[in-house]
């Protein structure tokens, strides 16, 4: 895997927002659906916005184990929030702050009015690089 994170002059420095503005990859493309705060069985497990967060991080980091990748593998997430507002966010960089500490990936965030389950607050996709 190769790949190379670049948050050009000319640009805000994203990185305290927890993305960088673009990511130069190599090699093979491995893309992972959107992982929310599943139980075994596809159900909601958890209501709370933060719970949701750590699970579908968790989620996310199965699906990439599964294809023998791992977080640092991630050159692309997207994030969709439902009723996005700035303590959601603050949830969300601080996450990423954790996994991905100064180098976190290229990522897009949508806020959302629902999405595929009632009760469902956040989901996140990525596109890894092997």
């Amino acid at each position: 895997m190769s790949h190379t994170l670049i948050n050009p002059d000319g640009l805000h420095d994203p990185t305290g927002f927890g993305y960088s503005h673009i990511a130069r990859a190599s090699g093979e493309m491995v893309f992972i659906a959107g992982q929310y705060a599943s139980d075994a069985q596809g159900r909601l497990a958890v209501a709370d916005f933060a719970d949701q967060v750590d699970l579908a991080f968790a989620r996310l980091r199965t699906a990439l184990a599964a294809a023998g990748l791992d977080y640092r593998d991630v050159v692309q997430l997207r994030t969709h929030i439902v009723d996005h507002d700035t303590d959601k966010l603050t949830v969300i960089v601080g996450r990423i702050a954790a996994i991905w500490g100064d180098r976190p990936p290229t990522q897009t965030l949508t806020g959302v009015a629902a999405l595929a389950l009632p009760g469902m607050l956040f989901e996140v996709d990525a596109i890894a690089v092997a």
